[in-house]
């Protein structure tokens, strides 16, 4: 069986000083060695900048780099520009999304799907990109169905998209259900388990309420019982996460992307259990 591919997310820093902690947090993961760090992007573009300039900061410290794009609000022109951009700096990876929508955002703009947005790449650039995608084992929070999500999730996929990324999740069942209905879907890219720590339970809650990840009641029952003791939180998480990630290895999930949070602590003590 071949190694696991372990990757990482950020979001960009809006501040010197977020810059300058999350190159300290970026050097203790980098001794994980992970495949790529990626870094989320904004709705609308209101990120695109700070994108850029983390993802070149990586670049530069000698780690490959994956620039999340999104294309809510986009147009072809600047979808277009971007890429371009992204070549110009040498890039290879990304992750393709259609973003979150606004608050009053209509049916307008020129990219509806994030399998629109794929085509598009491909028609502009080829293969020069490497293409991540999400996936929603526990269904996407506007889908209208099970078999509505999965099939947007075939589009993206026949669209032109070589990997995919999870939304976190603590139902390993969840997971591998998703799998085998995309594998009898046709599909045969790798689709890598998203990994979200546990450190903070308000947090978590305040998260998973927003992207429709669930928290299994005994877990929350868990985590709601130990009240302010952080600590407790903390060694709880640390113990339940590790062993989602286990499970998820030893059934053959091709690796697991963990959502940082831009913190180091957690995601480094997970790793270091499985290895």
């Amino acid at each position: 069986m071949s190694q696991p591919n372990f990757s990482i997310e950020f979001f960009p820093p809006k501040t010197e000083e977020g810059v300058t902690k999350l190159r300290a947090t970026r050097a203790r993961l980098a001794t994980l060695n992970p495949r790529y760090f990626s870094v989320t992007f904004g709705a609308g573009g209101t990120t695109q900048q700070g994108t850029l300039d983390t993802v070149l900061d990586i670049r530069r410290e000698g780690y490959d780099a994956a620039p999340h794009l999104s294309c809510v609000g986009g147009t072809s022109e600047s979808i277009r520009a971007i890429l371009q951009q992204y070549k110009d700096h040498g890039i290879r990876r990304l992750v393709a999304l259609r973003g979150d929508l606004p608050s009053g955002y209509g049916a307008g703009g020129e990219f509806l799907h994030a399998n629109d947005l794929i085509t598009f790449i491909r028609k502009e650039t080829g293969d020069w990109f490497h293409i991540e995608v999400a996936a929603y084992p526990e269904v996407h929070p506007q889908a209208r169905s099970p078999q509505d999500d999965l099939n947007n999730f075939v589009r993206k996929v026949q669209a032109g998209a070589d990997t995919a990324i999870t939304q976190y999740f603590y139902n390993a069942d969840a997971y591998f259900q998703f799998v085998d209905a995309a594998h009898k879907s046709g599909v045969t890219i790798p689709i890598t388990a998203g990994i979200m720590p546990i450190t903070n339970y308000m947090q978590l809650m305040r998260f998973s309420d927003m992207c429709g990840a669930e928290i299994p009641r005994w877990i929350r029952l868990k985590l709601a019982s130990f009240g302010d003791d952080s600590a407790s939180i903390k060694a709880f998480g640390l113990d339940v996460v590790t062993q989602l990630c286990e499970r998820l290895l030893a059934g053959g999930a091709p690796g697991l992307h963990f959502y940082s949070l831009n913190q180091a602590v957690a995601t480094t003590a997970i790793w270091q259990r499985l290895v």
